[in-house]
């Protein structure tokens, strides 16, 4: 399985929450794993916010930030390119996206074009995961609407 990770699924490799073992379940499977660029500060941010909120100690998302800068390289990074970004405009009305979340859809299809196999989408917001299946990306979990 080729995987992309949204940054709500990416998170989950780094903090301990509702489906992260389902989330690392997939990576172990997946021969490709990818994401968009936009998603390292993403990624920081929402550790960040976990903080602010008591969610997460500061050393606990300090240590959460390294392991995920540590394996950022090894990532397959889509670009957030103006065609990118194009395909994003589009999607965001069509689906009714906020704006990462568009761009994100728009990078998997993207990427699942370039590559011309299947792109497993894996998101935990349910507007953003019933978009992936009508743009013909595979929805990832499974369940979500049943979560």
């Amino acid at each position: 399985m080729v995987l992309y990770l949204d940054a709500s699924a990416l998170v989950k490799r780094y903090v301990a929450e509702v489906s992260s073992a389902e989330v690392g379940r997939a990576i172990a499977e997946a021969i490709a794993v990818g994401t968009a660029s936009i998603s390292r500060a993403e990624v920081t941010a929402a550790l960040a916010r976990a903080v602010r909120v008591g969610a997460l100690t500061e050393e606990e998302a300090l240590a959460a930030a390294g392991v995920f800068r540590g394996e950022w390289p090894d990532m397959i990074r889509v670009q957030v390119t103006e065609v990118v970004v194009s395909r994003a405009d589009g999607l965001a009305w069509e689906h009714g996206l906020r704006g990462y979340d568009a761009v994100h859809l728009a990078a998997a299809s993207l990427w699942q074009d370039a590559l011309g196999e299947p792109v497993t989408f894996s998101t935990f917001d349910r507007r953003l995961w019933a978009a992936a299946e009508k743009v013909g990306l595979t929805p990832h979990p499974a369940d979500l609407p049943q979560m």
